[in-house]
C-alpha cells in the first residue's frame, strides 16, 4: 500500500503495525505487505493520498543494471519501524481481548517501510532521445516476463534536464518489451500555478498517443540544440504504470471535477521534423 500526502494542504499520519510505528509526513511513501494488521491515525486532521493493492507479487527497487550502486531509490533510505508493544483491552468485541500490536521484538525482511520521495536520485539521457518515464522508477512489483510490470511506481522529482540535439519527445506510446503494453495514471502532487495544478490527475490508456502540451513542446524546441541544461524546481508528481487495464468506477466518470477539455492543450501540435528525399 502507498500513501502520499499533498505537500502544501494534506496532513501526515501515524501509522500503527505489528512491527512498530511509522511516522508518514507529506512527500513521503510507505508500504504495508500483505497480511500486516495496522490502524492509521491523522494526528493533524483530514489527510489526504492514493493507495495501490496488487496481488501475487511484491514490489521492490527495480534492477539497476547499468546504472550501478549509485542510482534512482537507495536501499538505505527505506526506513522501517522498531519494535512497539502496548498493552490494553479492545474496546470492542473480538476473539481475543489483547492488542494485536503487543510485539516486543522482530527479525527478518518482511515488515512495512516508509521513503521519503526527496531521497531519490533521478537519470536522464544527455545526448539524443528522449528516456521512458520507467527511468525515474522507485519501486517495481515486476511479473514473470521479463520487462513487463504488474505496477510500477515512478516519481518526477526537481531535476535538470537538457534539451537534446534534434531529439524531443512530441507524442509516444506506451509499449513493454516482448510486446507487452503499459497505461500511466499521473498524479500532481506540487507544481506551479501556470502548469498541470497541484491535485490533478489523469489517466493515459495503453497505445493511446500522449506527451507533452503544445505550450511545453513549443518553448522546449525554441530553445535551440544549445540550450544546455536547465532546472525543473517546485515540483513532485507521481505515476503508477500496470500492463493491467483498469476499470473506470462511475463515480470518477460522473464526476463535476473530470476535464471534458483536456485534450485542448495539445491542440496545434505540429511536427518540426523535415525530410529530404535521398537519391540513389
Amino acid at each position: 500500500m502507498f500513501h502520499f500526502s499533498y505537500p502544501c494542504y494534506s496532513k501526515g499520519l501515524w501509522i500503527t503495525t505489528e512491527c512498530g510505528r511509522l511516522q508518514v509526513s507529506p512527500g513521503e511513501i510507505d508500504v504495508l505487505p500483505q497480511g500486516f494488521r495496522f490502524v492509521v491515525n491523522l494526528p493533524d486532521g483530514l489527510s489526504r493520498g492514493y493507495v495501490a493493492e496488487i496481488f501475487g507479487t511484491h514490489f521492490q527497487i527495480p534492477d539497476l543494471g547499468p546504472i550501478g550502486a549509485n542510482g534512482l531509490a537507495a536501499v538505505r533510505d527505506f526506513l522501517v519501524p522498531t519494535a512497539w508493544s502496548e498493552q490494553r483491552t479492545l474496546p470492542y468485541k473480538s476473539l481475543v481481548d489483547f492488542s494485536p500490536f503487543n510485539v516486543v521484538a522482530w527479525h527478518g525482511h518482511y515488515v512495512p517501510y516508509k521513503y521519503d520521495l526527496s531521497k531519490f536520485c533521478p537519470y536522464n539521457t544527455v545526448l539524443v532521445d528522449h528516456g521512458d518515464p520507467s527511468i525515474n522508477t522507485v519501486l517495481t512489483a515486476p511479473t514473470d516476463k521479463p520487462g513487463v510490470a504488474l505496477l510500477d511506481f515512478v516519481i518526477f522529482p526537481p531535476r535538470r534536464l537538457m534539451v537534446l540535439g534534434e531529439a524531443f519527445l512530441q507524442s509516444k506510446l506506451d509499449i513493454f518489451p516482448f510486446g507487452g503494453r503499459v497505461l500511466e495514471f499521473l498524479y500532481i502532487i506540487q507544481a506551479k500555478a501556470d502548469g498541470f495544478l497541484p491535485g490533478r490527475a489523469s489517466l493515459h490508456s495503453c497505445m493511446t498517443p500522449h506527451g507533452p502540451d503544445t505550450k511545453t513542446y513549443e518553448a522546449t524546441i525554441a530553445r535551440g540544440n544549445e540550450a544546455g541544461l536547465y532546472r525543473i524546481t517546485d515540483t513532485m508528481a507521481f505515476m503508477f504504470e500496470s500492463c493491467l487495464i483498469p476499470q473506470v468506477c462511475p463515480w470518477a466518470l460522473d464526476s463535476p471535477f473530470l476535464d471534458h477539455d483536456y485534450h485542448q492543450c495539445r491542440i496545434g501540435l505540429r511536427s518540426h521534423f523535415t525530410c529530404e528525399q535521398n537519391r540513389v
